[in-house]
């Protein structure tokens, strides 16, 4: 999925003549057209990184869902302390091998994590409660 590139702060906005800007002609130079269509191709690469990095993380949320009405039918609590440490472990793991900075893989895991738990808490209250009729 890719998204159409919009103005940006790197292009002059309406009635701005190439090569000025708010300061006045030497307050920005003009950019090169291959330097332009360098940039889009880049922001479309990005645009559609991110468009499956909501998709997976709607794969991933479905998944934990399953988790949680499996947890709750079951009477198991809604986190998983050790499987949690494992997790962070493993994705630090990952992350050094692809170069990706293993705190910023932490705090990321543990944002989804934190989500989750709360999604299942929440289905736990859920499952507990009988549906008045």
């Amino acid at each position: 999925m890719t998204t159409s590139n919009t103005p940006t702060s790197d292009a002059p906005g309406p009635g701005t003549p190439t090569g000025t800007g708010p300061g006045g002609p030497a307050g920005r130079t003009a950019v090169d057209p291959a330097v332009r269509e360098e940039l889009a191709r880049l922001r479309d690469s990005i645009d559609n990184i991110d468009a499956a990095v909501v998709h997976m993380l709607a794969e991933r949320f479905k998944a934990t869902q399953q988790v949680g009405h499996l947890k709750a039918r079951h009477h198991l609590p809604p986190a998983d302390p050790a499987r949690e440490a494992r997790q962070i472990e493993r994705l630090r793991t990952l992350a050094e091998n692809a170069k990706l900075d293993p705190a910023f893989a932490e705090k990321f895991l543990n944002f989804i994590i934190a989500e989750v738990i709360r999604h299942h808490e929440r289905i736990a209250e859920d499952t507990a409660t009988p549906a008045d009729g």
